[in-house]
């Protein structure tokens, strides 16, 4: 969940810091407070697009940084793996981006510099926001087949991955062919290309690490000169008349007459004694070194003049010499393909079609198995909407049931619902009274109708997606009395599983709150900024009386927010 917001120099918020806990958070205040600014920084700290509008006046960055508490289990946990990010011990982790007036964005996980596509990633599986006029995926129709899988992801995962892997070999199948199928002329002139690039790098007789070798030894022949001088010098200073190992042997035999008094100085003896036999034997190896030195400007040339040629290899073909021999192999391969291009092509066409079959097997009963978790989909999101008086809403997923054969497949002649993720479209229509037709879900026109259904389907998917935090902005808009309050508790009810934030004009929605922050703007120094206050209980009555009267509070106002909040704490119950 989140655990902790600061925000600096964004919009109107010259800085806050706010502390969030488990349940239902609501933000509450007056129109243009700052309520859906703290919203939007969240926006862009889980990667949202950024602008320079965003930067507060006078200021040279925004910065927003937030500090999550994970489930070791959390999915988000394997990406932090991949890209270098360290989980510390408690389980947190810090999310950060700054937004310069120039319209840059640096972005940090745990104070590794990452990218913005990568704060995107990570941010979106950790925060969900919907708000009134963006619900994100559950209103884009494209989305639906996802969300659908989410529900039912323990009883079709091992299919669908089945499929997948079939789906990618087929695809893979399917190109091959299609170049093995071009045009004569084309295929005869990459032919010549080929053959020409390949007898190039056969005529090289280029060998494995060719290219380190030759400049490894290329280096040797560079210090040569240097290399003996040192070399040697180090030889002459241990071995000779008056050198180092001479004056080592006479300590040597000093020690040993003086160990034959003192038994205590044996060890000594000893470690100078192998000493001197080891420097020695090192003496020897130096001088068998600088009498292999060989100074040969003619092999010099020849090793320039051979990187000379692997270079221009290495310009056409490759980095390195392994990665042009690696792509002699491939073209190799190309090459045997294209010579014998009937015989292949009736071969691939063979293994293609027998692929296709396969993938519409899978592709089949992996729709079975989506069809009935759509059954149980409906079954659920009927029950909710019953609770959110929604009663005569009729919910349906529809799939796309176009027949498809393999020879479709194939061919592609036609637009079929046949990707990666499997052989259909789904789709989620709903008719909002009886009588009338099934339409899609984006095209609900009432705003209180579209809230209640976004609610119900959240309600139901939301363990299935994963996120450690929802923000609802505003999408109790469009609704009142007893809609309002089964709205509220339905929102409570998903706090349940998951850290909720919702912004909120409703008093029932307030009520409900298991930690209630006040939102305000504050005029300091000709400037306004917004603030946060965490409400008391006495503070609350004061504000849900706000919401429900407006203006003036009454007793009476007072009384009805007391009630609301005794009928929250007992639906809570």
């Amino acid at each position: 969940m989140l655990m902790e917001l600061t925000i600096r120099n964004f919009a109107i918020i010259d800085e806050i810091s706010i502390s969030f806990e488990e349940g239902l958070t609501v933000l509450t205040g007056e129109t243009g407070a700052g309520k859906s600014i703290i919203i939007d920084a969240i926006g862009q700290l889980i990667g949202g697009r950024g602008s320079v509008d965003f930067v507060r006046h006078g200021s040279n960055r925004a910065e927003i940084e937030g500090l999550f508490s994970l489930d070791p289990s959390h999915e988000v946990c394997t990406i932090f793996s991949d890209i270098g990010v360290d989980i510390d011990e408690d389980e947190t982790v810090l999310l950060k981006r700054e937004i310069t007036k120039q319209g840059k964005s640096i972005c940090r996980i745990n104070g590794k510099l990452v990218t913005l596509a990568t704060l995107r990633q990570i941010g979106q599986m950790l925060v969900d926001i919907h708000g009134q006029h963006e619900h994100q995926h559950l209103l884009q129709a494209d989305k639906h087949l996802l969300l659908l899988d989410r529900f039912a992801e323990s009883a079709i995962a091992k299919t669908k991955n089945e499929y997948m892997q079939l789906y990618q070999r087929f695809i893979k199948k399917r190109e091959r062919l299609q170049q093995l199928t071009e045009n004569e002329q084309d295929m005869m002139q990459r032919l010549d290309l080929l053959q020409y690039q390949y007898q190039e790098i056969v005529a090289a007789q280029l060998q494995p690490d060719e290219d380190k070798h030759l400049l490894e030894e290329k280096k040797r022949l560079d210090y040569s000169e240097d290399l003996f001088r040192t070399v040697h010098g180090s030889y002459t200073a241990l071995y000779g008349e008056n050198k180092g190992l001479e004056w080592i042997m006479a300590a040597m035999h000093q020690i040993e007459e003086a160990a034959d008094m003192d038994a205590g100085l044996q060890q000594l003896k000893e470690s100078i004694t192998n000493s001197y036999y080891l420097l020695e034997e090192a003496s020897f190896s130096l001088r068998d070194y600088y009498e292999k030195i060989e100074f040969d400007p003619e092999r010099l040339n020849e090793i320039e003049g051979r990187l000379s040629e692997i270079s221009q290899l290495k310009r056409k073909y490759g980095d390195t010499v392994n990665d042009v021999l690696e792509y002699a192999s491939r073209i190799e391969e190309e090459i045997d393909a294209l010579k014998n291009r009937d015989e292949h092509l009736h071969q691939w066409e063979k293994e293609l079609k027998s692929i296709a079959k396969d993938v519409l097997v899978e592709g089949r009963h992996l729709t079975e198995l989506r069809k009935k978790a759509a059954k149980r989909l409906e079954k659920a999101i009927h029950q909710e909407l019953m609770y959110l008086y929604m009663k005569d809403t009729d919910f349906q997923v529809m799939f796309d049931e176009r027949e498809v054969t393999a020879d479709d497949l194939i061919n592609m002649k036609r637009r079929l619902p046949v990707s990666e993720q499997g052989m259909n479209h789904a789709s989620f229509m709903v008719a909002t009274n009886k009588g009338e037709p099934l339409k899609a879900l984006e095209k609900v026109a009432s705003g209180g109708e579209i809230s209640r259904m976004i609610l119900a389907l959240k309600t139901i998917l939301a363990t299935h997606e994963g996120v450690t935090s929802l923000i609802f902005d505003e999408v109790d808009t469009g609704v009142s009395g007893r809609v309002a309050q089964a709205i509220a508790e339905k929102i409570h009810q998903i706090s349940f599983g998951s850290q909720v934030l919702c912004i909120t004009h409703l008093p029932q929605v307030a009520a409900m709150a298991d930690h209630h922050l006040y939102i305000s703007k504050q005029l300091f120094d000709g400037r306004v900024k917004t603030a946060v206050t965490r409400l008391t209980k006495e503070e609350k009555v004061e504000e849900i009386s706000r919401m429900i009267s407006g203006v003036e509070i009454t007793d009476l106002t007072k009384q009805h927010a007391k009630e609301l909040l005794m009928q929250a704490a007992t639906a809570k119950q």
